[in-house]
């Protein structure tokens, strides 16, 4: 496995992708340095220009719309707890910049999800063959890649996607689910 920290590391991933790269998100919270100031806004109910963003947000969207533009499926699942943590609130309001930029985005609430279903760790998945965890920090802090193309760790992120994917509820129906709106 390899590990890869810094800026850029996910372009390659993603020019190198043939068909599709897909995102599991397990966690009900992050602590990523460069949406604190977001979440601290929203909380307060400011708004965050563009301009104001860092650039970090404004190289994804390019890099998610150029993929898109390639023809490339992107896929984004977020396992959650219902009710919501305040972090998973957030996401949920900002979500429409992931779907506009090209990502297809879906939600499941964990408890309709098999446990042993979901895997522990977030990660895309490009194609069939690329795996390329997230690894955080015990703060939430993100810390890089982790990136294999081992491919019996790569058929087990086949079969979670596969078995996962199907059940997830697509962004604008859960933002209008009771699940969105649980206390």
């Amino acid at each position: 496995m390899l590990h890869v920290t810094g800026d850029g590391i996910f372009e390659p991933l993603f020019r190198a992708a043939r068909h599709r790269a897909f995102h599991l998100e397990v966690q009900d919270s992050y602590g990523v340095a460069d949406e604190v100031e977001a979440l601290r806004r929203w909380e307060t109910g400011e708004t965050y220009e563009p301009e104001e963003q860092p650039a970090s947000w404004k190289a994804w969207d390019d890099l998610m719309v150029e993929t898109a533009g390639r023809g490339i499926a992107l896929q984004r699942l977020r396992v959650v707890t219902v009710p919501h943590s305040h972090y998973t609130r957030w996401l949920l309001s900002e979500t429409h910049t992931r779907t506009e930029a090209g990502e297809t985005v879906r939600w499941l609430p964990r408890h309709l999800a098999k446990p042993e279903d979901v895997p522990g760790d977030d990660f895309w998945m490009f194609d069939d063959d690329t795996v390329a965890y997230t690894t955080f920090a015990d703060n939430g802090e993100f810390m890089g890649l982790s990136i294999t193309t081992d491919p019996e760790i790569a058929a087990l992120c086949v079969h979670a996607r596969d078995t996962l994917w199907p059940n997830g509820i697509d962004h604008d129906r859960y933002a209008d689910s009771e699940y969105a709106h649980a206390p």
